[in-house]
């Protein structure tokens, strides 16, 4: 069984894949011919533009290392036309509160997640509460100031229209 932490979307795993290709291929290629030409300037226990690109090197390095061990672990979830009408992890949810507010949400793996585009981990309270729920059911979360009464409005595997 795969836990749920190793979990990632198609579009996540290939936004990885090409950040770990930008890292290796431009980024890094481009601080080490930095660090070179800084090197070349004489002293290093002085040279700025020397310390900081080893620095900068080192993050790229240690990236690169998370994301070729972290690909390793990553399956993908692909959508399955058994999926529709309830929610699991790759479903578009558009939920309304009992005020009225409506917000929609992704689920999507812990690598993915971004609260700039309402992506939320499958790990988190609001979508551990919606998995394996319907269209017009209510679920209740636990949030830091308190419970909260959501209602689902829909559900679908691709993304909601722009209105």
């Amino acid at each position: 069984m795969t836990s749920r932490a190793n979990l990632i979307t198609r579009e996540g795993r290939t936004k990885l894949e090409k950040e770990l290709d930008y890292l290796w291929r431009v980024e890094r290629r481009e601080t080490t011919v930095s660090v070179t030409e800084a090197a070349a300037h004489g002293d290093r226990s002085e040279n700025a533009e020397y310390k900081e690109g080893k620095r900068r090197l080192r993050e790229i390095d240690r990236r690169i290392r998370f994301l070729r061990k972290r690909l390793d672990v990553l399956h993908i979830v692909e959508y399955s036309p058994q999926q529709d009408g309830k929610v699991f992890f790759g479903a578009w949810v558009e939920l309304e509160n009992e005020a009225g507010k409506v917000v929609q949400y992704r689920i999507v793996g812990a690598d993915e997640f971004d609260p700039q585009k309402n992506a939320i981990s499958v790990n988190s309270p609001m979508a551990r509460a919606l998995i394996g729920k319907a269209v017009d059911d209510e679920v209740t979360v636990e949030t830091p100031v308190g419970k909260q009464n959501w209602f689902i409005n829909a559900i679908q595997y691709k993304p909601f229209e722009k209105v």
